[in-house]
């Protein structure tokens, strides 16, 4: 896994920011002293979700107000959908967000067994 720094943060504000981490936008969320990571693009209508907002414990869709939870990504329910989330460490008062590979996420479908690759 890779490990990306989200500059100019401070992990004790509220805040939603979009990153660009290996390629993927990804939305870092600073709520109710936790820091989270989602996927940026909403699944129903590809609108960014960094121009949304945090209720409830969820990442709020500014266009058709479809939410997800920071927890884990799911759609409210009725919505049948998700979005992505990421790892997230903060070492040092820096927040650091991970990103696996394609071939790190099959490795990962196998178990720690490293003698398969």
């Amino acid at each position: 896994m890779k490990w990306f720094k989200v500059d100019d943060i401070n992990p004790t504000d509220t805040f939603i920011k979009k990153i660009k981490a290996d390629g993927k936008n990804i939305c870092v969320v600073g709520y109710e002293g936790n820091i989270y990571a989602l996927a940026a693009r909403c699944p129903h209508a590809g609108e960014d979700l960094s121009r949304g907002w945090c209720k409830d414990g969820k990442l709020v869709c500014p266009v058709h107000r479809f939410s997800y939870s920071l927890e884990n990504g799911r759609g409210s329910t009725g919505q049948g959908d998700y979005v992505r989330t990421y790892p997230v460490k903060i070492s040092n008062g820096n927040i650091s967000v991970g990103v696996s590979s394609f071939w790190q996420k099959i490795k990962g479908l196998f178990g720690p067994d490293d003698s398969l690759f």
